[in-house]
């Protein structure tokens, strides 16, 4: 059965965070501005203008992604996961595909994403779709980020 995309609801904001502290107690840690947003995604993402998506497979949800609204219209894309028992299933596609979608939607004028060299996959997805490496261009909010790709597709 394939996943389905739905929008945030309160109801969710457990597996919000369960989702992206499973990638981020794995591979790095969970940061101050991690923690803040976890606390509450509804004041930090949602009251804003962004969107958190998940993808419910046979009623769990499994994965997930935030636009985060930073004012102009423009947007980051944020805390992507997908649960370690499902990956590798074209999840991340379809949450990174009804992402852009969203923000096309919204009017956007400026997509980007920090990520960290050693995460390939994700890398080759975010490539996949049309964000293209490009200097940063300040300092970024992540200690964990060495990388910066803006959506030109």
């Amino acid at each position: 059965m394939p996943a389905e995309i739905v929008d945030f609801a309160p109801r969710y904001a457990k597996d919000f965070e369960a989702l992206n502290r499973e990638w981020l107690e794995a591979l790095f840690r969970v940061e101050d501005l991690d923690a803040a947003l976890f606390a509450d995604p509804q004041k930090h993402v949602i009251e804003p203008g962004g969107y958190i998506l998940f993808a419910r497979q046979k009623g769990e949800i499994v994965g997930t992604v935030a636009l985060k609204h930073h004012g102009d219209e423009c947007y980051e894309l944020t805390k992507m996961a997908v649960t370690a028992s499902c990956r590798g299933e074209g999840i991340g596609r379809l949450l990174l595909e009804a992402a852009i979608d969203r923000y096309r939607a919204c009017l956007g004028r400026a997509l980007y994403l920090e990520s960290h060299s050693s995460l390939a996959p994700a890398i080759a997805l975010y490539e996949s779709v049309g964000f293209r490496h490009e200097p940063r261009p300040g300092a970024s909010p992540y200690e964990r980020a060495d990388v910066y790709m803006v959506y030109r597709g």
